[in-house]
């Protein structure tokens, strides 16, 4: 689990999470096999119960499903609470994950997704997808959520710049659901799609600062990449 991707889930739950409650919290982080760092430690206090959900048994995996987009183990409004990060661009049919996310998650319940829109093909055991702002809306419409927050590559300041990355970006979705039961899936016959604002989404975060550009690697590319720059000047003067 990247520092980026950590920070961003503490952010969910120091601004979303921090009302006090009669009872803990119930949180079902999706994916969440530690394969390199975990959510649980974000989630230890009184405040919260976590229960991580995975395809398979191992470490940090409390309900292993025996389907990937079935889950019988878990019964339909029982998690205030679902997060998943660093994982829906491993499921092929990641629509089908998102409905299971939604039909676990109580009336009034938050949901927050985290993943990669850079990022090198990293397979585990299939690498699919990259998301952008308006794809985590579109998953968000998809299963009629209430979408809270949504961004690409944004932080808190332009101070944050582990928040900010030109080759590792991440996308992010927080969102709500305003009823009960399983998902209930947009009527596409009659849906017309709406541009997001994303300025209005992305709130109250900021844009990256701007990053140098992508130096070559190679000395060889350097030296093409300055003879480019030249002959870019040299055109423009003529």
């Amino acid at each position: 689990m990247h520092t980026a991707s950590m920070s961003r889930m503490q952010w969910f739950r120091d601004q979303f999470l921090n009302e006090n409650l009669a009872h803990p919290r119930a949180i079902l982080d999706v994916g969440s096999y530690d394969v390199n760092g975990c959510y649980r430690g974000l989630f230890e206090s009184a405040e919260f119960a976590y229960t991580g959900l995975d395809m398979e048994p191992g470490p940090n995996v409390d309900i292993a499903v025996n389907t990937p987009y079935r889950w019988a183990e878990v019964p339909t409004d029982s998690f205030d609470v679902v997060i998943s990060g660093q994982c829906l661009e491993h499921s092929e049919f990641f629509w089908e994950t998102l409905r299971e996310m939604t039909r676990v998650l109580k009336e009034g319940g938050l949901m927050c997704l985290i993943v990669p829109n850079g990022f090198a093909e990293h397979r585990y055991p299939v690498d699919c997808y990259r998301f952008f702002t308006d794809g985590m809306v579109a998953m968000a419409r998809y299963v009629q959520l209430e979408v809270l927050h949504a961004h690409t590559n944004k932080g808190p300041s332009t101070e944050d710049r582990i928040w900010f990355s030109n080759d590792h970006a991440d996308s992010m979705l927080i969102a709500q659901k305003p009823y009960s039961g399983p998902a209930q899936i947009v009527d596409l016959s009659s849906y017309n799609a709406t541009p997001p604002n994303h300025d209005e989404l992305k709130a109250p975060l900021v844009d990256a600062p701007h990053p140098p550009q992508n130096t070559p690697k190679s000395a060889w590319a350097k030296a093409l990449f300055a003879l480019a720059v030249r002959l870019q000047v040299f055109a423009r003067k003529r």
